[in-house]
């Protein structure tokens, strides 16, 4: 019997997090067999300019305000201590050492599951940890790693809500407060962010 407590790990920059991010963790919590959804700001990604991304301090703290009404919903500030670029698979390495209790879990759509093969030593990923799957509309063709057992496709809701247009909306003028929990649309209000 495996008594680990399962952990889904939600990588993002959540630049800024929104309801589409919240619906998808919550989603998880409730319908997998997932024990608590780590949020996991990501400093910087390999793969993205850095420009538009507000510091590290303020997303974590809009992930905080977004998550603080869900027991099983937390944000993690992990990959702020390890070196840069982070990697998943070196974040993995050093979320199980830190946590050996736990077992711990991808969360990504399929959009970044058709890219998975790129990633640094995902072979090692797959050989260690699971990977819970979302759909995305934008994703049709057939996936390499698809079959894999370690792959679980869960059926979420489908959210294309994107923090791009969000952000470029604020800078408009634009009513967002739909789309963002209300202590997180108030954050961004009061620091003047994305603007």
């Amino acid at each position: 019997m495996n008594s680990r407590k399962k952990t889904g790990l939600y990588f993002g920059t959540f630049n800024p997090v929104h309801v589409g991010h919240i619906i998808i963790a919550n989603h998880f919590a409730e319908h997998s067999d997932l024990d608590e959804i780590w949020l996991v700001v990501t400093p910087h990604n390999p793969f993205k300019k850095k420009s538009s991304l507000l510091p590290d301090h303020h997303r974590l703290e809009m992930v905080h305000r977004a998550t603080e009404k869900y027991n099983d919903l937390k944000p993690c500030d992990i990959e702020f201590k390890l070196p840069q670029p982070s990697y998943t698979v070196n974040t993995l390495a050093h979320l199980q050492e830190k946590y050996p209790q736990r077992e711990f879990c991808l969360i990504m759509g399929e959009d970044n599951l058709n890219g998975l093969h790129k990633w640094k030593n995902y072979e090692i990923i797959l050989e260690h940890h699971s990977i819970y799957v979302y759909p995305r509309i934008t994703s049709t063709r057939e996936v390499p790693l698809e079959k894999h057992p370690r792959i679980h496709k869960i059926d979420a809701p489908i959210i294309e809500i994107s923090s791009t247009a969000i952000r470029k909306d604020i800078k408009a003028g634009k009513n967002v407060s739909p789309l963002l929990d209300p202590s997180v649309w108030q954050y961004i209000d009061q620091m003047n962010f994305y603007k």
